[in-house]
């Protein structure tokens, strides 16, 4: 693993994801669209950043949604080439001191079982697991559904 010394977060600004609009599902993944992303931009209660290195090349970006006092993590993703740096970790970070700064009493998720990389990274964070939703990627593999107490 690689650690990335001159990472910055920000929140992310429409200028952040026009400017990885032609490489959002070849270089990042292919589940979030960009109107998606450009709706959560909009959305009052979502709290979306973005890392980057040197002055402005986006490495990953994380995003959140507060509904009364949980914090729902809508994703966290690394762009391929820079996976397994630590910066999934430096993302979930910020998401869970910024769920804390509103004094939010839990953050939940979703994630694909099939994604061990994330598991590890919740584990690690201590998200317990609380379920399971049948074939909710793709109607194919299951979401465990993981949750953390502040």
């Amino acid at each position: 693993m690689r650690f990335i010394m001159d990472l910055k977060l920000s929140k992310m600004s429409i200028e952040d994801l026009k400017s990885i609009k032609n490489v959002l599902a070849s270089e990042f993944d292919n589940f979030w669209s960009y109107d998606v992303l450009e709706e959560e931009l909009e959305c009052d209660n979502s709290y979306v950043i973005v890392a980057k290195v040197g002055e402005n090349t986006i490495v990953g970006f994380a995003g959140l949604k507060v509904i009364l006092d949980e914090a729902d993590i809508m994703n966290i993703v690394v762009k391929k080439d820079f996976r397994h740096n630590g910066i999934g970790s430096v993302l979930l970070e910020n998401l869970i001191n910024y769920s804390k700064d509103l004094n939010l009493k839990t953050i939940t998720l979703e994630v694909n079982e099939n994604n061990l990389s994330a598991i590890r990274l919740y584990d690690k964070f201590s998200f317990d697991k609380l379920g399971i939703r049948k074939n909710y990627y793709d109607g194919k593999s299951d979401a465990i559904i993981m949750s953390k107490k502040l």
